[in-house]
């Protein structure tokens, strides 16, 4: 029997009811509004889901806030693109989850629902714990270092970062616009999917995953290697080995590659210093230390040294389409390691900055596991543009993997 409306939107009540006071991944949340959407959804590709805004998102009948006292009870004029094609295939809107200050680094409220004295990551904090703890389908995320693969992999997620420019952009605020990314974050990668099929508009369709080994895979310990924890170390070595059982596992060397992650804060914080140049100039005392930060060190980079970046980055993106053949999944490092405790931060960006500098779409899956059992996750990259192929191989892959850990906090 198909449960009605009201059914599913007493569900999802009663599952943010047990979490939220715990995990407090929303900033809001209205009971009425969820009821009176649930009434009101068409039927469509995404019907039965709820999904979680992201706090950069703009969504009518809730605050979007930036993460940000600037934007203290400030309502948007009408739904972003996504919200609106999320909506009308079917998908209710459970409210809006916490994000980092302007998707950057100063935390919110939000807890890992595996350890609730440790980080759920940045900047998509909310949506991803919220997910872990079960209390939505889907987490509307974004990217433009590490905002999506880190708290994917923290939370024992699947997150799925597209190629660059795959979906609309509009009603989201900016942060480096040569990098930022619109993603999901999903309990599972079928979940991914679905929402990959409306989202790629703007027609939605129906999902045709379809479960594929890759024709090989290339392990890329990156260049940062050696920064990486216990946790991660296994859980990359020990992906290739599962993997390595059904597919041929070969070594992707880019070690010249080192100077990516450099590029990619150079580009981010002079974009980040002209996209919010209103903020800085104008409501500079109610900005935190960190943004400030960034933008003060935007502001030193001149034009010239801006648009070398940009070239070198087009170069690398180059270099790695003619070294990764079309049907190959790359398996890296998701994040440094488990979850950090949160008086250590919100955990660094490194081993995502290459990936996003390149646009490659990237799917990050749970399974492993490092310290005291918290999750480590893995991620799996395809070629620019090869995101349904590369869904598909994760998909693959999750058989393959152990099923992610369930947290402490979760319905």
């Amino acid at each position: 029997m198909t449960n009605s409306p009201m059914d599913t939107a007493t569900a999802l009540l009663k599952r943010i009811e047990t979490c939220e006071g715990t995990v407090r991944a929303f900033t809001t949340y209205d009971p009425v509004r969820i009821r009176m959407e649930a009434a009101q959804a068409p039927a469509g590709p995404l019907s039965g889901l709820s999904v979680g805004v992201k706090d950069i998102i703009d969504t009518v009948g809730y605050t979007t806030e930036h993460g940000s006292p600037i934007y203290a009870g400030n309502h948007s004029r009408g739904d972003a693109a996504c919200v609106t094609q999320l909506r009308n295939a079917g998908a209710i809107c459970a409210g809006k989850t916490v994000t980092t200050e302007f998707a950057f680094f100063r935390a919110g409220p939000t807890v890992n629902p595996h350890d609730v004295t440790r980080t759920p990551g940045g900047s998509s904090s909310g949506s991803a714990a919220a997910v872990a703890a079960g209390m939505i389908d889907i987490g509307l995320a974004s990217q433009t270092a590490a905002s999506l693969t880190r708290p994917a992999s923290y939370c024992g997620t699947v997150g799925f970062k597209p190629s660059y420019g795959r979906y609309a952009a509009a009603g989201i605020k900016s942060l480096a616009p040569s990098f930022d990314t619109l993603g999901t974050i999903t309990r599972d990668v079928a979940t991914a999917a679905q929402t990959d099929a409306v989202l790629k508009g703007p027609v939605a369709t129906t999902s045709h995953l379809s479960p594929t080994a890759p024709t090989r895979i290339a392990l890329c310990r990156t260049p940062h290697w050696d920064e990486t924890g216990d946790g991660t170390r296994h859980a990359v070595e020990e992906a290739a080995r599962l993997f390595g059982a059904h597919v041929e596992v070969v070594e992707l060397d880019l070690s010249d590659f080192s100077d990516a992650a450099s590029l990619h804060i150079t580009i981010m914080s002079y974009e980040a210093s002209q996209a919010l140049a209103w903020e800085f100039t104008q409501r500079r005392a109610q900005l935190s230390e960190q943004i400030t930060g960034l933008l003060e060190a935007g502001q030193r980079i001149d034009y010239a040294t801006y648009r070398n970046a940009l070239a070198r980055a087009e170069e690398l993106r180059s270099r790695f389409a003619a070294l990764v053949s079309s049907g190959t999944a790359v398996l890296a490092p998701a994040a440094p390691d488990v979850a950090p405790l949160l008086s250590e931060g919100t955990g660094s960006p490194l081993f995502s900055r290459l990936w996003t500098l390149l646009r490659l779409p990237t799917v990050t899956l749970p399974g492993l596991t490092g310290l005291h059992g918290l999750p480590v996750g893995v991620q799996l990259l395809a070629p620019f543009g090869e995101d349904e192929a590369l869904l598909d191989q994760a998909a693959w892959a999750e058989t393959v993997l152990p099923s992610r850990p369930v947290p402490s906090v979760h319905v």
